[in-house]
């Protein structure tokens, strides 16, 4: 849909509602009244962190599809309530559920050592059996170089990738040519087909998608990853649109570059894997949070503040992304307290899934289609514990003007950077096919490379001081987006992606030998 036509529709449904119409983005005149008051009680009444640690030492990690997950979507619906905020669970149908088990690795040769690993998540185990056999790598980029190596990966445990680019931060800063071997390693890996034609890129994530289960007709035992972080960290993804056929282990990058170095001097690894893990498939019911403050002029129009509620659970979830929630949650708490009214409905929804896939929020997004020409605007929080340095446009240089009058009155605290940046990975790209001006917060980044889905990702990572002012941040952002004289512009539309499986090639889905 062009613009002007959204122009066009938005201005009749606001001749009927008497609501304002949507305004040229330089007419948005930012009423910064106050936001004084939400700064103070962000930064002198804060309970960020008080919330923050039961979140993640008490309630724990919060996995999709977990009794965890159901009890921080309680225990947060609870804490809107009680700072004065009507609230509910709204429900949605997610995938099959999965609960980690037991897991041990060890290298049997050419000596014996235990391996820092864990299982993928949303991939069968060994049924607690352990498992053994070498260690192998393929080269399984396209589907010649699978049919050259496929009779090598029966019995093994296959390793598809050659080891990530892990920079020694205590060594020599990177060179020119080191930022480039990254940048090409990275593309290399994780799109070299960009160039391509779209009909050879989709035969191509075709056979992507069938890997897994062409390495389990050959027989492979499982799949080796690198975690691709530094000091045995470990890294962590899955979903139910995407269960694999066969166990998949994530190792650290020092012991699966140790695995391809043996390899690359004739000397062949012998892995010993035993995984418990349990993994059902029916659909089960699912939760987003969500409260608001209800608008004083217009309440059918609605801001919404976000962030995912749901984590890994390899740590506690706290940078990722308990950091966005709980600052959510006390954006919510700083405005009620204030006892500010805004004009439009402020709505804050924690999204569950969004590790999965974003899947809450575009559930959400499905679910509320009708009333998308009535947001607003969408902003979330996910980018770890850093304090927020400003906003990323998301390809809307035409909101750049708004923007920096929205920030100007937390200008001081740092958040000042007005970029055209277009993020992704997060839940505010479920709202953009609807046209509704979504954006996601630059933080500083506080080593979240390193603790983001990792057994580091724990509360004492987080910094209270940055935390206050991400709240405040978003607390001022939220009132001033509620307060404008009109509607911001609508972006433009597209279709939405729905959330459906990932497609495995009909030949090859044939009932698996693996168990749990």
């Amino acid at each position: 849909m062009s613009r002007c036509c959204v122009f066009a529709a938005a201005a009749a449904a606001v001749a009927l509602s008497a609501h304002p119409a949507p305004a040229a983005a330089q007419d948005l005149v930012v009423d910064t009244t106050g936001a004084a008051a939400l700064v103070d009680q962000a930064l002198s009444h804060s309970a960020v962190m008080q919330n923050l640690q039961y979140l993640t030492d008490v309630i724990g990690p919060r996995l999709t599809g977990s009794p965890a997950a159901r009890r921080a979507n309680e225990w947060t619906l609870e804490r809107f309530k009680a700072y004065g905020l009507d609230g509910h669970l709204e429900p949605w149908q997610f995938g099959g559920t999965w609960t980690r088990g037991a897991f041990r690795a060890r290298l049997t040769a050419p000596r014996p050592h235990e391996v820092t690993a864990a299982s993928w998540a949303w991939a069968p185990g060994t049924g607690g059996a352990t498992v053994t056999g070498p260690v192998v790598r393929i080269d399984a980029s396209t589907p010649d170089s699978f049919v050259v190596h496929r009779r090598r990966v029966k019995g093994a445990w296959v390793m598809t990738r050659v080891p990530s680019l892990v920079w020694n931060n205590d060594g020599p800063p990177m060179t020119g040519a080191d930022s480039a071997h990254q940048r090409e390693f990275i593309r290399s890996v994780f799109t070299p087909f960009r160039d391509a034609d779209s009909a050879t890129r989709a035969r191509m994530q075709q056979f992507a998608n069938d890997v897994p289960y062409l390495l389990h007709s050959a027989g492979a035992l499982g799949v080796v990853v690198d975690a691709g972080k530094e000091h045995a960290l470990l890294n962590m993804s899955g979903s139910p649109n995407r269960i694999l056929p066969l166990p998949q282990v994530v190792v650290a990058h020092e012991d699966f570059a140790l695995f391809d170095r043996l390899l690359a001097t004739g000397t062949t690894p012998r892995l010993a894997v035993s995984i418990a893990n349990t993994l059902t498939r029916d659909s089960v019911t699912q939760w987003n949070t969500v409260a608001e403050i209800r608008g004083g002029e217009y309440p059918g129009e609605v801001v919404i503040v976000g962030a995912h509620l749901d984590s890994w659970d390899l740590g506690t979830g706290a940078t990722d992304n308990g950091t966005g929630a709980m600052c959510t949650l006390e954006a919510a708490r700083a405005i009620a307290q204030a006892g500010l009214k805004p004009k439009r409905t402020i709505r804050f929804v924690l999204f569950t899934g969004e590790e999965q896939g974003l899947i809450g929020s575009r559930k959400y997004a499905e679910a509320h289609a009708a009333d998308m020409d009535s947001i607003q605007a969408v902003i979330v929080l996910d980018n770890g514990t850093g304090a927020i340095t400003g906003q990323a446009l998301q390809g809307r240089g035409d909101l750049e003007a708004l923007w920096r009058a929205v920030l100007a009155p937390v200008a001081a605290l740092g958040a000042d950077s007005v970029v055209n940046r277009t993020k992704g990975g997060t839940d505010h790209l479920s709202f953009l096919p609807y046209g509704v001006p979504g954006f996601n917060f630059n933080q500083l980044e506080r080593g979240y490379n390193h603790t983001h889905h990792s057994q580091s990702d724990t509360y004492d990572m987080a910094i209270a001081a940055d935390l206050m002012q991400a709240s405040a941040v978003m607390a001022v952002s939220a009132f001033e987006l509620a307060n404008l004289p009109g509607m911001i512009p609508r972006g433009e539309h597209s279709t939405p992606t729905p959330v459906l499986a990932v497609k495995v090639s009909d030949s090859l889905l044939v009932k698996g030998r693996g168990s749990n």
